[in-house]
């Protein structure tokens, strides 16, 4: 009996991991052998080999494919290749491709269901417009005076505890830094994570958004595939400490403004606003600055003046701010880390990049503002670059909603019928270091984005937030960050080269999203300024 038992399950775990490869063959488009499909599968699973390099080697399998079928996990996926017609399937015929994958179920964690990323059809568009509002220039700006408090207090900790060279853990310190940063403008709390190392609310997003390690992966593939598994096991996005943590924070801040009718140009500020239904779409006016080349113009969806079909409550906010501190707060620090450690690897970009840096504090006395950070078209040169050759994450999805044609355009195609929760990939990555689309791909230069050669990028092929109306809606917000950290920075230290520095990154096996396999240790050095 016992025997039995054991084949029935091991025949049902063949079935659910061998079925899936066959999937897009049998709808007629071309894929890797199955078999060595699921040795990638396995690989990803035990980590020995990272999901940036196992993509790109996929992506540069297949010759001219405008797409070809692959299998992440339990889940057929078809892989985008041709720009053309990610632009066809996420821009122009978005509302067939409108949702993300369901990764976690409404019952598993309702605080991660409730935020941007994982609503869907017309929750996800009465949300994106609600929120939309919150992210435009004038409210970046708004803002501005919080991220240079944060990015002083930064900077001051290493000029006062000043010796010779300060060997720097990037991660560990960045980490720290955008966590005051999230903590101000997204919780209206106030701290000082390399100060204070241990203060509860970076102990708590750290915990939130700890994602690496073999039993994570194992979670995330319960969660994904086996909800009803998931919830028997406990099995949740976020502990329960996390979940109470960040939802009495909002709850106990919202109260405290409303009894005392504080107004701080904060997130939670904008999301009450947004409660009452007094948050807008403001137009841009002409002479508004943007942050960048990178900078992704919001869709018409997100500048809709929809009526709410529901009153945000205090967890809808609480989600929001959530999501908003797990994308702004490990994505921005390991944008911030890959940038100066390709400056201090490149010294020759580092040095033209101060002088720029000089050059605007002097015309700003002494003190940048935040029109003249976004006006020095080296720095977002140099970040534009460091996003193209390190993008926030490897790849990105979207679900088919209702049943669509993939209509052939060369000989050799056939018409691909997408049924509804098919699921597309979008491989950032590889498209980045695509050397037909960027020439020496491995090589750092932010000349491919001057003024000359940025107009000759071939439109999506360039994807560091995403493509289409689902793109990235703190992409402002991400680049005022890093931007104005990276130039408090260099505006005193030099970026050297020490010991521990890793001549040539290796890319982590351990998460999903790009990361270091060595770390990323610097040293700072205060610089030696002309007037001093």
């Amino acid at each position: 009996m016992l025997l039995l038992i054991a084949c029935v399950i091991i025949l049902i775990v063949l079935y659910l991991t061998v079925k899936p490869l066959f999937y897009w063959p049998r709808k007629g488009v071309k894929q890797k052998n199955p078999f060595l499909l699921w040795i990638d599968n396995v690989r990803i699973i035990f980590q020995t080999v990272s999901a940036a390099e196992l993509t790109s080697k996929v992506h540069n399998s297949f010759g001219n494919e405008r797409y070809i079928g692959t299998c992440h996990y339990f889940q057929p996926l078809l892989f985008l290749r041709d720009p053309d017609l990610i632009k066809q399937l996420t821009v122009k015929d978005f509302e067939y491709f409108i949702d993300h994958s369901t990764f976690v179920a409404d019952e598993l964690d309702p605080l991660w269901t409730r935020n941007l990323l994982s609503l869907k059809g017309d929750d996800w568009k009465d949300m994106r417009a609600t929120l939309s509002p919150s992210f435009t220039s004038s409210k970046m700006r708004a803002m501005f005076g919080l991220i240079n408090e944060c990015a002083d207090n930064f900077v001051e900790f290493f000029k006062k505890d000043y010796h010779e060279t300060i060997d720097v853990d990037l991660k560990d310190v960045f980490t720290r830094c955008t966590n005051d940063v999230i903590a101000s403008t997204a919780f209206g709390v106030t701290c000082n994570s390399l100060v204070d190392r241990n203060n509860e609310f970076y102990l708590m997003g750290k915990e939130a958004t700890n994602f690496s390690g073999i039993w994570r992966n194992f979670s995330f593939i319960i969660m994904f595939t086996f909800p009803k598994l998931a919830d028997y096991f406990n099995i949740r996005m976020f502990s329960k400490p996390v979940n109470t943590f960040f939802t009495q924070l909002i709850k106990n801040n919202i109260e405290y403004r409303e009894e005392n009718g504080i107004v701080r140009p904060d997130m939670i500020h904008l999301l009450m606003e947004a409660q009452k239904g007094r948050l807008k779409h403001e137009e841009v006016k002409d002479q508004e600055i943007d942050t960048g080349f990178a900078t992704i113009e919001e869709s018409s969806i997100g500048k809709e003046d929809r009526p709410q079909k529901r009153n945000l409550t205090d967890d809808d906010i609480t989600a929001q701010a959530l999501i908003f501190f797990l994308a702004g707060s490990d994505s921005s620090s390991t944008l911030m880390c890959f940038a100066v450690y390709e400056l201090t690897m490149n010294p020759d970009i580092q040095k033209r990049l101060q002088d720029e840096i000089d050059e605007t504090l002097q015309q700003c006395e002494g003190d940048v503002t935040y029109e003249a950070l976004l006006k020095m078209k080296y720095l977002d040169m140099v970040l534009s670059e460091t996003l193209r050759k390190w993008p926030n994450t490897t790849t990105v999805d979207r679900a088919c909603v209702k049943p669509y044609t993939i209509q052939p355009i060369h000989p050799e195609e056939q018409p691909v019928h997408l049924n509804k929760g098919d699921l597309l990939w979008i491989p950032m990555f590889a498209l980045h270091r695509d050397p037909k689309f960027y020439p020496q791909p491995e090589k750092f230069n932010p000349e491919r984005f001057n003024d000359e050669n940025k107009a000759n990028i071939r439109p999506y092929t360039y994807l560091p937030f995403g493509s289409g109306p689902r793109s990235c809606i703190g992409n402002r917000f991400a680049l005022l960050e890093a931007k104005l950290i990276i130039f408090k920075l260099l505006a005193n230290f030099d970026f050297i080269v020490i010991k521990k520095t890793a001549r040539l990154l290796k890319i982590s096996k351990k998460q999903f999203n790009l990361n270091s396999e060595q770390g990323f240790h610097v040293g700072f050095r205060l610089r030696k300024l002309k007037s001093q």
